[in-house]
């Protein structure tokens, strides 16, 4: 990369509102991986705060307990909370990707900090999930999705901190796309590289293409199910972290995001 490369996009949040230009909030429609929430556009979910330690100002997308929560599709869940993303508004093709991020400390919980391609023929579109949580202090995951390496099948790896840190902290999570690579990085630590000929092993490379930014705070579903084995109250979390959620501890905080170019 350049000493001082060309930023595409910055977002900072130190605002009085979330910046509707960059950013649509996203109710939901279909239910996927069993989740257990509903995103909704509210205030109460999708917030700015100005009073969080160690940033200036930050993004909040947090989880609620709403027993029967009703979509607007008619399905009834007990929980709301927060999804945005920059479809139609912030694209990239290739550059560096980045946030400051602090993630709850809540089993089952599942934050994500991802990128789609603009297309909607998922998953041969390509999917990267630059960073992913269920809730567990001491790792983080990051991946690709595309044809024929999906859910199960995909290209994953776990980012593991050392004590003091836990991913509960601040961390500046990052991947540089170019045309032959993805590398994932946790405050500059290479963790995670994916080549072309490691993607082109199991399908086609997918992530040439224009791609936009989401972050959102799932709970529960198929993620944290399969790490923690929970099944009830529900699919993923348990009554324990129920009571952190109605406690307002479920809170995914967003310092800045960036998008910055390669070097030509």
């Amino acid at each position: 990369m350049k000493n001082n490369p060309e930023t595409i996009f910055f977002d900072d949040f130190n605002s009085s509102g979330l910046n509707r230009g960059f950013w649509n909030v996203e109710t939901t429609g279909n239910i996927y991986n069993n989740e257990q929430q509903a995103y909704i556009d509210s205030d109460e979910t999708v917030y700015l705060s100005q009073n969080e330690p160690d940033c200036n100002g930050a993004l909040v997308l947090q989880a609620h307990y709403r027993p029967g929560f009703q979509t607007p599709q008619g399905a009834r869940l007990d929980f709301v909370s927060g999804r945005i993303h920059t479809r139609g508004k912030v694209a990239f093709r290739y550059g560096r990707v980045s946030a400051r991020l602090k993630i709850p400390a809540v089993e089952g919980a599942w934050p994500a900090f991802w990128a789609l391609g603009v297309s909607d023929d998922w998953p041969t579109c390509g999917e990267i999930d630059i960073m992913e949580s269920v809730g567990e202090s001491d790792w983080v995951s990051a991946a690709a999705h595309g044809h024929n390496f999906f859910g199960e099948a995909a290209l994953v790896n776990k980012k593991y901190f050392q004590p003091p840190d836990t991913s509960a902290d601040w961390h500046v999570y990052s991947v540089e796309c170019s045309p032959e690579r993805l590398s994932f990085y946790v405050d500059q630590e290479l963790f995670y590289r994916i080549t072309r000929p490691m993607v082109k092993f199991f399908g086609s490379w997918a992530f040439d293409n224009e791609k936009f930014l989401i972050l959102n705070l799932a709970l529960g579903g198929t993620y944290p199910y399969k790490t923690n084995g929970v099944a009830q109250p529900y699919y993923g979390l348990s009554a324990d972290s129920v009571l952190k959620v109605q406690q307002r501890e479920a809170r995914y905080l967003i310092d800045w995001v960036k998008i910055t170019a390669l070097e030509a």
